[in-house]
């Protein structure tokens, strides 16, 4: 990013949402979705998995954000994320080129194994969590938590086995985040957002988890922005949300009561992309101290407009995808089945825009996007080009049903 182009800064407690950008061209349609609404945006968001499957360095993602907003005469602070960082090794290209929001994974570190494990067995896994690294001893931890917490509207009760199965599910992951902020501090002092983001494990986080990874971290000293836990359901990409509706409210208010106790970071929904039928319960249990992460969706929308306007291209993706899937969704929570996509050349290009309203299409164009662009990424990036003022008005009427929902 050059000194003339406008930056991005925090963004704090604001209610916020990630515009994911794979191909550096949406920004101006994610500007004109955002504008006028109270939602603080973030322009520049990509993983490191995604700009490696880009092609793409943070830099170029910023760059190309900051370009649009300087075309586009955005005047508003926005923000930009470092997106689903892993390791101490991640956060340096990132923190050069003037990243604003970091969100750290430490999905790795979690254990999944401790929702079965026996009461014995769990003793041991605690026995052997870094100690020295949480700066306490399991001794003060069953003193910490010991009885009943009583927090607006929602009482919990840590017994011994579910202090032992959070401490042991949640221990390593939370001395991971602790260390990547203490090296992110020292890289860029204390002027940044910093989400923790326990989304892609294979177990929801129960409220009772959420009270213990936000309360250790809070004993740790890290200042966080927001806290992505994994919520129940299914939150696959490119779709709405997969479960139970009223099961769904009734946690996420529990989880707003453990957030409004704490009052000082938003709770963040990670594959927010489509799940227009949670947007209301999410925005009512918060009030708005949300976060809402969206990745693929504008690629996605990009692929809707090559549907319609250059059939011949999308046909040739629909293909690859369809050759690519079962290698590339491995790495996502997804579960299309490729016998369910039609055919490209059963298709007539009247009936081609409707592939991206398939459930099952839609998930398997979202995971191949790598091979997709390695293949015919100049084609895409000159075709949207070729039709950018469709591409933005696609965006702008798509984000804007999610920023609707999303303000009841």
């Amino acid at each position: 990013m050059s000194d003339s182009m406008p930056g991005p800064v925090p963004l704090s407690l604001s209610p916020s949402f990630g515009f994911g950008d794979r191909l550096g061209l949406a920004t101006p349609g994610h500007i004109a979705a955002v504008r006028g609404t109270r939602f603080a945006p973030i322009f520049a968001q990509q993983s490191v998995r995604e700009n490696a499957r880009t092609g793409r360095t943070p830099r170029q993602v910023l760059d190309d954000a900051s370009r649009s907003v300087e075309a586009c005469g955005w005047d508003v602070p926005w923000g930009a994320d470092a997106d689903h960082l892993k390791t101490l090794a991640d956060l340096e290209p990132f923190v050069e080129a003037g990243y604003t929001f970091y969100t750290v994974d430490p999905g790795e570190h979690v254990d999944n194994a401790a929702a079965t494990l026996s009461e014995a067995e769990l003793s041991g896994r605690v026995d052997s969590l870094p100690w020295d690294s949480l700066e306490t001893t399991r001794a003060d931890l069953h003193q910490r938590y010991g009885g009943f917490i009583f927090l607006p509207g929602l009482s919990l009760t840590f017994d011994p086995l579910t202090l032992l199965r959070a401490a042991a599910k949640y221990g390593r992951a939370i001395a991971h985040a602790a260390q990547m902020y203490r090296r992110l501090v020292a890289l860029k002092g204390a002027d940044f957002d910093y989400e923790i983001s326990v989304d892609e494990t294979d177990l929801p986080t129960t409220p009772h988890e959420h009270f213990f990874i936000a309360n250790e971290l809070h004993r740790l000293g890290v200042r966080f922005t927001s806290l992505a836990p994994r919520f129940i359901g299914r939150f696959e990409k490119g779709v709405d949300y997969i479960g139970d509706l009223r099961v769904f409210e009734v946690e996420i208010i529990e989880h707003a009561a453990v957030q409004r106790y704490f009052g000082d970071y938003k709770l963040s929904l990670h594959s927010g992309s489509d799940k227009f039928s949670i947007y209301p319960a999410l925005a009512r249990a918060t009030g708005g101290l949300l976060h809402v992460k969206t990745a693929g969706t504008s690629y996605l929308e990009g692929l809707r407009i090559l549907a319609r306007l250059e059939p011949a291209l999308f046909r040739q993706i629909i293909e690859l995808a369809l050759e690519r899937y079962p290698a590339d969704r491995v790495s996502y929570h997804v579960s299309a089945d490729i016998h369910e996509i039609p055919s490209p050349a059963d298709l007539s290009e009247d009936e081609l825009d409707s592939v991206l309203d398939n459930f099952h299409a839609r998930e398997a164009l979202h995971v191949t996007f790598g091979s997709v662009l390695g293949r015919y990424g100049r084609e895409i990036r000159g075709a949207l080009i070729r039709h950018e003022i469709a591409y933005a008005d696609r965006l702008k009427v798509h984000f804007q049903k999610h920023l609707e929902l999303l303000d009841r």
